[in-house]
């Protein structure tokens, strides 16, 4: 069944509710209600395909890049996602980190698992800082991140944070976000200009 697609499973299923409809015109009483349960159920099917649809899409990171576009003139448009995030890729050290883009935060804030594929040792951090979050009070150390870079931005030597506690994603804050001439957010997109 892997080399199934959605779309494809949800091809069949157009398919088996117009034979449906063609049965259910045909036929007697008791091959009516089988068949109208039958629709039911197909229905049913249908509607949790496209739930997994969308939140593999929410939580893969290939749809999700679907959901920026990029200008040569420096102008990055982001889609808000299924879940009322912002979610922006980029390039950490030469590295594809995924963001969520978070006005909240003041940082560019790692998760350990980030942070050591970006290139940072753990063993050479120290969590002597403290940052309040929304399920409380966690530690986080102090990094410079050698490149960030996404569109045609590059920026070096960059500050960021690494969270010591079980932060799910990795956070854009705003001291990156502040290096854009332009930060909107409207109608459902994040826009990002840079002259």
């Amino acid at each position: 069944m892997e080399d199934l697609s959605t779309d494809t499973l949800i091809r069949a299923a157009v398919l088996a509710f117009i034979a449906l409809g063609l049965l259910l015109g045909m036929g007697s009483q008791s091959v009516h209600k089988t068949l109208k349960q039958a629709a039911i159920w197909g229905l049913i099917f249908v509607s949790v395909l496209a739930g997994v649809q969308i939140m593999s899409e929410t939580q893969s990171g290939a749809p999700l890049s679907k959901q920026a576009s990029f200008s040569d003139e420096g102008r990055i448009e982001v889609r808000r996602s299924y879940d009322g995030h912002y979610h922006l890729t980029l390039q950490i050290n030469g590295v594809d980190v995924p963001f969520i883009v978070d006005t909240g935060a003041t940082e560019i804030v790692l998760t350990k698992e980030d942070a050591v594929r970006v290139g940072l040792n753990l063993s050479d951090l120290r969590y002597i800082g403290r940052a309040q979050t929304a399920n409380g009070e966690v530690r986080i150390a102090q990094a410079v991140l050698d490149e960030v870079a996404v569109g045609g931005a590059r920026d070096r030597n960059v500050p960021a944070t690494v969270n010591e506690g079980d932060l799910f994603q990795s956070l854009l804050g705003m001291r990156y976000l502040d290096k854009w001439d332009r930060l909107e957010i409207s109608n459902g997109r994040l826009i990002l200009e840079r002259n």
